[in-house]
């Protein structure tokens, strides 16, 4: 029997090896910077160059595979699904929300480019991505995906983490935030590789449950490093921040 570390050794791999496949299909499925308008272009592009995890494009074409998925379609879910992550993180770092300078060791991209075109290119990210999922051709994964990064999913856990800035909330809310601003993303990965390979709904209930725990499991975990680490740019601790 495998050790646990080999194990893990492996997944690391995997999902090494899907982040450099996923990350030239970025390059392909982004406007290129020579396209007008070019400032934009270049915007969105060096957000989703930044670096980071690649754990949902991981996730996404992990349950693709797991369930026999066939053919390129889940490239462009990986990408959307890449999209719609840095869409929010892009919003995130603005003045107005965390208000933040540096992301990943890099200016953040209003520091970069300025507010303007910084909301304007996490606005053409999420908008880009629903482009990439309608090329799959898959209706009902545009729609889950879509719920679950909307006011019942991401964007509703945003919401709330900000009504509750600077106040004593109880359990029932944190969870609430930490399901909805990041977890809800995690399982819309794994539900829509999932979809794109035909699974069942049977095998779908369990994979979305299995995307909500390991989705609050990485916003827990998170948290703690955010708590105990610095990095040189931004010496703050603070919570609920997503990589």
């Amino acid at each position: 029997m495998q050790s646990i570390e080999s194990e893990a050794k492996i997944a690391q791999e995997y999902l090494a090896r899907i982040a450099k496949d996923a990350e030239a299909k970025f390059d392909e499925h982004l406007p290129p910077v020579k396209d007008r308008p070019c400032r934009l272009h270049e915007a969105m592009r060096y957000s989703m160059f930044a670096g980071g995890k690649r754990l949902r494009p991981g996730l996404a074409k992990a349950t693709f595979d797991m369930f026999g998925g066939k053919g390129d379609k889940i490239w462009l879910a990986t990408s959307a699904l890449e999209m719609l992550h840095t869409f929010s993180l892009i919003h995130d770092d603005l003045p107005c929300v965390d208000n933040d300078d540096y992301r990943r060791g890099k200016l953040t991209s209003h520091k970069k480019f300025g507010e303007a075109t910084a909301v304007m290119a996490g606005d053409a990210l999420c908008i880009h991505a629903f482009e990439m999922m309608g090329k799959t051709g898959n209706a009902k994964a545009i729609e889950v995906l879509a719920h679950l990064l909307g006011t019942y999913g991401m964007i509703g856990g945003e919401m709330t983490d900000i009504e509750c800035e600077g106040k004593t909330v109880d359990l029932e809310i944190v969870d609430y935030i930490h399901y909805h601003k990041t977890a809800a993303l995690i399982e819309a990965s794994l539900l829509v590789g999932a979809m794109l390979a035909d699974a069942s709904e049977s095998d779908m209930e369990i994979i979305r449950n299995y995307g909500r725990s390991i989705g609050l499991a990485f916003q827990i975990v998170d948290d703690i490093l955010d708590i105990v680490s610095t990095t040189l740019y931004d010496r703050r601790t603070w919570q609920g921040r997503r990589v």
